[in-house]
């Protein structure tokens, strides 16, 4: 699947930020209870992105621990 769940994840999101933009409530709090809203799914979405690739591309290959080396 690789790079193809960002893009799908990220719509997702898209689509939950523009449901709770139209769905908060009036009142005094509305622009504070936006803000956090798409703040909160936002900043939770780059944090699953950057794991998730990641993982996806490790910097490092992983190694076997429970080898010997041979001296």
């Amino acid at each position: 699947m690789g790079g193809y769940l960002i893009v799908i994840v990220a719509l997702v999101i898209a689509a939950l930020s523009t449901v709770s933009w139209f769905a908060t409530p009036k009142g005094v709090n509305q622009t504070l209870l936006r803000t956090s809203i798409l703040l909160t799914l936002t900043a939770c979405y780059l944090m699953w992105a950057i794991t998730y690739l990641a993982q996806l591309h490790p910097i490092l290959s992983p190694r076997r621990g429970d080898l010997r080396f041979e001296d």
